[in-house]
């Protein structure tokens, strides 16, 4: 089963990067792997998958030790600032960074660990009260303040659409990403490129490569429905 999902996810990336006139290798697949247990991202990584996303700092760490070192893990998830530590040195990227507090504790532990970390600036698009991220228009003066932190690196944008029935309608959200990432390369701020988009899930991946996702954060798709009662 897991190996029929992921080809069936790979043929409609492909597909929607033909449509969009993009290269396959333009986009990253990240598997999500919350919830699910180590025997089956093993499974995974096995089909080939090497680069997983996780919600949750306690299962990325316990994941982290268990599977093979060169997997590359995202912190996908709300992000607490008493949590970095654990993660700060685990995970190539932080997808979900939406706070003056917490880039400064990243930029703090990843000081004392005498690296640099890679983050993006995560908006709430379509402004959803249930929903973390900074509203469109705070996202520029952020990353201006930020952008002089030496051991944060901002490399993009991530956004989560609201769960829709008729994926056509989070078009405009991406859409909307899409733009805020040009505006921000426009106004050329210092060590800031924000190459990478972040969005479009199970439900929607297929819009967002079309509307220029170069990250697609998928997991029902590849790994079933999830069992939170673990």
């Amino acid at each position: 089963m897991l190996k029929d999902q992921l080809e069936d996810v790979e043929a409609r990336i492909q597909a929607a990067c033909r449509r969009a006139g993009r290269s396959r290798d333009e986009v990253t697949l990240i598997a999500v792997s919350k919830t699910k247990p180590v025997e089956t991202l093993r499974e995974a990584y096995d089909l080939g998958v090497r680069v997983f996303g996780e919600n949750k700092v306690q299962e990325l760490t316990a994941k982290y030790e268990a599977l093979p070192d060169d997997i590359h893990w995202h912190m996908i998830g709300h992000l607490q600032t008493n949590k970095v530590k654990y993660i700060i040195d685990k995970v190539d990227l932080i997808h979900s960074v939406d706070s003056l507090k917490l880039a400064e504790t990243i930029e703090k532990e990843a000081e004392k660990h005498a690296l640099t970390a890679d983050i993006l600036v995560e908006v709430n698009v379509a402004q959803e009260e249930s929903k973390f991220g900074l509203k469109t228009e705070e996202v520029i003066p952020f990353i201006e303040k930020i952008s002089g932190f030496s051991h944060v690196n901002v490399r993009g944008l991530m956004t989560i659409a609201p769960f829709v029935e008729n994926p056509e309608e989070n078009r405009s959200i991406f859409a909307d990403l899409h733009q805020l990432s040009v505006d921000i390369s426009n106004k050329n701020i210092d060590n800031v490129n924000v190459s990478i988009l972040s969005m479009g899930m199970t439900n929607d991946y297929e819009i967002a490569i079309e509307e220029g996702a170069t990250m697609v954060r998928v997991g029902t798709g590849i790994f079933g429905a999830r069992n939170y009662s673990v």
